[in-house]
């Protein structure tokens, strides 16, 4: 069974280290791998390894300018995780509006 693109992102951000990288692409655009290693924690090695698991799921990209390679955080691609909390969002709406409608019945 090939897993749903949602359920790719969602395990992919599960990891709070993963998670971090991301926001911080996010929030303050274009950085290399020596940027984010300051920032993270953990070791370069790491850091790359977590982009890597990024890129496979499409949440970031990289462009090499010389001897340094720059990751970019790609919001589209968060796009299958709006769709599935929108359909989630309905779904639930209308669970409150039939909760809503039975315990009005039972009021009267």
């Amino acid at each position: 069974m090939t897993p749903q693109p949602h359920e790719i992102l969602f395990k992919t951000l599960a990891d709070p280290t993963r998670r971090a990288i991301f926001e911080r692409l996010c929030r303050d655009g274009d950085q290399t791998v020596g940027a984010l290693t300051a920032h993270a924690g953990i070791s370069q090695p790491a850091v790359s390894k977590h982009l890597g698991v990024l890129k496979r799921a499409g949440l970031v990209q990289d462009r090499h300018q010389g001897r340094l390679t720059h990751y970019s955080a790609q919001l589209g691609a968060l796009d299958p995780l709006v769709g599935w909390a929108n359909q989630m969002t309905g779904f639930w709406h209308n669970r409150f509006d039939d909760l809503e409608d039975l315990l009005k019945r039972m009021d009267q």
